[in-house]
């Protein structure tokens, strides 16, 4: 493995039974990199971490972080990450500040200092009872406990659910400020806008494959133009229908619609042999793009999951 790859998985296979919830799952995440892992409940996403961090064992292929098998790493390893869970299980009578000067007493003393302005930061109280926080505050123990010895690599598994908008915004705030200093973060995530702020670049999960890597403005590239053309009276389908780069084509009485994926010149020429009165083209988002892929019928995935996996390395 290379300085520049921090983690790397190749055909990394995971069985729960008869269910295969990774299926060949080929990844890279390079050094100061802000890596956004995106993709429904079920994807892939959590079973991908807790491989990574040794929580579950692989059923076939090969994971490394930070040039180590995460089994042979040990908690050497694990001191090196910064890990946020996407389901906190925080119990007990101790309070929120004790419980992470014990995590830090645990890490050799190292976050200890920075409890407290990631605590006032995010508005949390260190005084109270950790059985007595909310869904929101027991979060912010874990987004305090993740960074505060700031780690080389930080894996975070759905960071923001229970965080209010504005914390929200905070939270990223930290990540940016993570990559600044050198870190590697690694962020599993369902909400595609908060990826798209901070991420350089994204993978799209499918039923335990990658079905896409890239940078987000390319991502956004792939996911095509919606184009309307209005004529000034009806034209026939036949001189669009099989345009390259034109797809999902309509026409009512004298507008047409498409998702145009490319350059637009073929399109542009076909429309110029009729009097066109209106256009229009609107760029989809990164989260069109996602829609599509989970439109996709699983035996046409195939294809997808190669060209992501040439993508990833």
């Amino acid at each position: 493995m290379t300085t520049d790859v921090v983690i790397r998985t190749h055909a990394l296979v995971k069985d729960y039974g008869r269910t295969r919830a990774l299926a060949g799952l080929d990844l890279e995440v390079r050094r100061g990199e802000i890596f956004g892992f995106i993709g429904p409940n079920g994807a892939g996403k959590s079973t991908t971490i807790r491989v990574l961090l040794d929580l579950l064992r692989p059923t076939a292929g090969r994971a490394e972080v930070l040039g180590q098998d995460p089994r042979a790493g040990g908690a050497a390893l694990r001191a090196r990450i910064g890990y946020l869970p996407g389901e906190l299980a925080l119990k007990g009578r101790q309070t929120a500040g004790s419980l992470l000067q014990t995590l830090a007493r645990l890490r050799g003393g190292a976050g200890a200092k920075r409890i407290r302005p990631l605590a006032e930061r995010f508005g949390l109280d260190l005084e109270r009872p950790i059985r007595g926080l909310s869904k929101g505050n027991k979060q912010k123990v874990g987004v305090v406990q993740a960074f505060m010895h700031e780690p080389e690599l930080l894996i975070l598994d759905e960071p923001t659910s229970g965080l209010d908008p504005l914390l929200q915004r905070e939270f990223l705030e930290l990540v940016l400020e993570a990559r600044a200093r050198g870190a590697t973060v690694f962020m599993s995530s369902h909400v595609l806008s908060e990826v798209e702020d901070v991420a350089a670049r994204v993978g799209i999960i499918r039923q335990g494959q990658m079905v896409d890597v890239d940078d987000v403005a390319t991502l956004r590239h792939h996911a095509g133009q919606l184009i309307t053309l209005t004529f000034a009276e009806p034209v026939g389908p036949e001189a669009f229908a099989a345009l390259p780069a034109v797809e999902n084509l309509s026409l009512e009485g004298c507008t047409l619609r498409c998702l145009l994926h490319g350059e637009p010149d073929a399109l542009l020429k076909a429309a110029a042999r009729h009097h066109v009165v209106a256009w229009s083209a609107e760029n989809r988002e990164l989260e069109d793009l996602f829609l599509d892929y989970y439109r996709v019928p699983p035996e046409e995935l195939d294809s997808a999951a190669e060209e992501a996996s040439a993508h990833a390395r």
